[in-house]
């Protein structure tokens, strides 16, 4: 296993251990900062008005790319506990949370429970972790236990009303995970093909039953070549493919390209619409939320490759998924 792709989570276990609580909760809450929006959203869910809880990097952001600012800094210097994804999706940011960890805060990877399931984590031919656990429902729904736990060991006042709060988030997340896995199946067999501008969905694939195929690689630091691209027209022209996808958070150069390639050999492929792969939505709509995002992005897949998903999706909340 490439020893890079370990080094933050057994660099915070290391600066955790021996380390106790030196912040207890006030009455006005403690403070919680998550690097993603998707893990914000689970601790808000859990915590509920128990904590103040920031979001690090916003919606639209690609993380794989995204260098922390001094405002960033300061505001994991300010939180009393602090959540990341792990398996290196902050890359950037891993010197700043290691040293958060050596001071004696307390910094989790939301991952950690299935960093030792070497069946459930998927890498690519480098031995790469993919980070990109939340594109399945039933491996997100681990990250809501740990953070349970997390919050319980620091508030155990509030224990019991942590835990039924995630029990009632993990609830709505297995209705949700149905709903996937229903819509997706409606998709003509033939069809059943994902191609995005990076590996992203890789875990919805297989949660699933999808075959994903990215221009780039899990990380969009990698660059995609000319016979990538070549490749991957002549993947979808063999095929008949219909639709391919954008991505909020990435340059969707790559996947017009495919559309260009494609036409020239006498096939015509649309986009399918933009899918939420790093970042979820914008703040304050249902997208911005993780139960929307992976909503709009089942929705979305489903109605573009011929499957029979309900346009405003499974809680009829969606603002649209046409391109």
């Amino acid at each position: 296993m490439n020893h890079l792709f370990k080094t933050v989570p057994l660099l915070i276990a290391a600066a955790l251990s021996g380390c106790s609580n030196q912040n207890e909760p006030t009455e006005s809450g403690y403070r919680v900062a998550a690097t993603v929006g998707m893990i914000a959203d689970i601790v808000r869910a859990v915590a509920g008005p128990n904590a103040i809880v920031e979001g690090i990097i916003g919606e639209g952001v690609d993380p794989h790319l995204y260098k922390p600012t001094s405002n960033d800094v300061k505001a994991l210097q300010a939180a009393d506990l602090i959540f990341y994804n792990g398996l290196m999706l902050e890359g950037k940011m891993g010197d700043v949370l290691v040293r958060l960890a050596g001071s004696g805060k307390r910094v989790s990877a939301v991952t950690e429970a299935i960093l030792n399931q070497s069946d459930y984590v998927i890498t690519d031919e480098a031995e790469h972790y993919d980070p990109h656990v939340w594109m399945d429902v039933r491996g997100w729904m681990e990250a809501v236990k740990v953070v349970e736990k997390v919050l319980s060991e620091y508030d155990p006042s509030q224990a019991e009303t942590y835990h039924k709060n995630a029990a009632a988030y993990l609830d709505q997340l297995g209705k949700l995970n149905t709903y996937a896995v229903s819509s997706i199946s409606s998709i003509p067999e033939s069809k059943r093909v994902l191609v995005t501008a990076h590996d992203a969905f890789n875990y919805l694939g297989r949660a699933y039953g999808i075959e994903v195929r990215g221009i780039q690689g899990m990380s969009t630091e990698s660059e995609a070549g000319v016979k990538d691209i070549e490749s991957l027209v002549d993947f979808l022209v063999s095929r008949q493919i219909p639709a391919v996808f954008v991505e909020s958070s990435v340059s969707d150069k790559n996947v017009r390209a495919l559309l260009e390639g494609a036409a020239a050999k006498g096939h015509q492929v649309v986009i399918g619409g933009e899918l939420y792969s790093d970042a979820m939505g914008p703040a304050g709509t249902y997208e911005g939320t993780y139960i929307g995002m992976i909503d709009h992005n089942v929705t979305t897949i489903s109605r573009a490759l011929g499957g029979t998903a309900p346009e405003k999706g499974f809680q009829e909340k969606l603002s649209s998924t046409h391109p």
